[in-house]
Formats: C-alpha cells, structure tokens, sequence
C-alpha cells in the first residue's frame, strides 16, 4: 500500500473511533424516572441475608431473646435453644414464625419478633455497580432507588468511563431471561438530563465500561 494512502487511513480511523465514543448504546433504554419520587411507596418484603444484623424479642422470656446476632455465611444463626437456624432467604416474619414453632418445644404460646438492625441482603436484593466507576460496590436496594441514586453512592463515574455506553443488566422473573438495557450515564451525570434518570429493581446490575480513547 503507498505511504500516501496512511494519512487518509488514520483520519478515517479517528473519525470512526470518535463517532463510537460518542454515541450513545444501541441496546434498548428503560423509561426516565424523576429525580424526585412523586409518590413513595414500599418494595417487595425484604429477604434476609448473609451478614445482615439481627435483634430477636421474645415477649416475657427476654432471656430467650438476643441483640446483634449477625447472620453467619452459611446463611444461619444460633440463639439460646436455638441452633442452626436457617436465616438466609426468609422474611423478617418467617424467620420469627420459625423461631416460634422452635422454642413452642420448650415455653407456651411465645410470642416472637425479628428486626433486621444492619442490611446486608441477598444477591438479589442488592444493586452491583462495577466497571469504570470510582468505588465499585454491591449496595442494599431501597424503596424507589434510582440510577442516579446508585451513582451517588459509589462516587461518580471515573475519569475514562465511556458513561453513555453502559449496560444495567436485569433479571426478568416473568421470563425467566435476563435482559440487558443502555444506560445514559453521561447524559445523566454531566449534563443533568432527567430522560436519562431509571428506576432500578433489587438484583440489577450496572455495568460502566472505559474509554478506549
């Protein structure tokens, strides 16, 4: 190939790579969501976790009850005459309804109650931001959390985030397929574009690639 044909090759090289970077993701884009919930409503019940915090009451046996008991890896927990106890993947409620039919071997009619202290949650009720951001991490999902919320709590984009080419992957449970949408980051956090503002559901995942340029 003659050396006079490089220049052109390399400016139409650039030109292509600056278009890339610049538009937005192809894939498809969820509805905007206001920066401000109108209407603030509850989530799905909440599903202990690994590593969330416990308090248990028993109402008149306080002996049988306990503070701070944080649920082990395996998923279980140990209170007086009460031990290995499945936690993991039950409500606050079923947990207490287990411990109630558990202690009914030893006291009448207990009355149980479990409060969840510190959140830590399961996979699924947790949203993942990784990739080019400034302090990748799985956080807790919260009633009416948004995109720009998730974003708050991590910091921001990095430097090199090719933040209009983000991903939120999105288990579909009706499907039973996982569903991947773009995400307009960049839109989002340097210009302030509301459009660019979704809603998330627990277990998503966002996905930030970087820049090659």
């Amino acid at each position: 190939m003659p050396k006079s044909h490089f220049p052109a090759l390399m400016a139409s090289a650039a030109t292509m790579a600056l278009a890339l970077s610049g538009c937005a993701t192809t894939e498809p884009e969820l509805p905007p969501a206001a920066f401000v919930s109108m209407q603030e409503g509850p989530s799905q019940e909440y599903i202990i976790g690994p590593l969330d915090e416990l308090t248990i009451h028993v109402w008149r046996n306080p002996e049988l009850g306990a503070e701070k008991i944080q649920v082990r890896p395996d998923g279980r927990i140990t209170t007086p005459l009460v031990t290995d106890m499945p936690a993991v993947g039950k409500t606050p409620a079923m947990l207490a309804e287990d411990i109630r039919l558990q202690l009914s071997q030893y006291i009448e009619d207990p009355l149980v109650s479990v409060i969840v202290t510190k959140f830590a949650g399961t996979f699924s009720q947790q949203v993942r931001i990784v990739g080019a951001t400034e302090k990748p991490a799985s956080i807790p999902f919260r009633a009416n959390m948004t995109v720009l919320d998730a974003m708050i709590a991590v910091g921001g984009l990095s430097e090199f985030a090719a933040a209009n080419h983000a991903k939120l992957i999105r288990f579909d449970k009706q499907s039973g397929k996982q569903r991947t949408y773009g995400l307009r980051l960049g839109d989002l956090l340097r210009k302030g574009d509301s459009e660019a503002n979704v809603m998330l559901q627990p277990g998503d995942v966002i996905i930030i690639p970087e820049s090659m340029f």
